[in-house]
């Protein structure tokens, strides 16, 4: 899946208009990039946490010519999986279904019937 791609998705699934959700997910995105670039760790439960780590230094080789060269420390990103996401990919547990904030989901709906019905008898 490309970005328009998910753009189109989260549209669909929200009801929003698509420029709307291009505004919010590049706003997401420049945020999660900012902290990074500080150096702070972005975690959202039950996805994962967007961190900073650091490469040492190290000796590589030039793949024509074989020769050593020295490879310098870096700052890369890093992403570490939640154990909700693990458990759905790995296929251990079902992605909840979506519904708008606000609204009640089909299972919230059927045990707000239920309590209805057993305060009525």
């Amino acid at each position: 899946m490309n970005r328009a791609e998910l753009i189109s998705e989260i549209a669909e699934l929200t009801g929003l208009p698509k420029t709307e959700v291009a505004t919010t997910l590049t706003g997401i995105l420049h945020s999660i990039t900012g902290a990074l670039s500080k150096g702070d760790k972005v975690t959202l439960v039950g996805f994962g946490t967007f961190e900073r780590r650091n490469r040492q230094a190290r000796t590589g080789r030039n793949p024509r010519t074989l020769a050593p060269l020295r490879i310098p420390s870096s700052r890369v990103p890093a992403f570490r999986a939640g154990q909700e996401l693990k458990d759905v990919v790995d296929g251990r547990a079902r992605q909840k279904s979506y519904s708008l904030p606000g609204t009640k989901s089909s299972s919230a709906k059927k045990s707000a019937l239920k309590a209805g019905k057993a305060k009525k008898r």
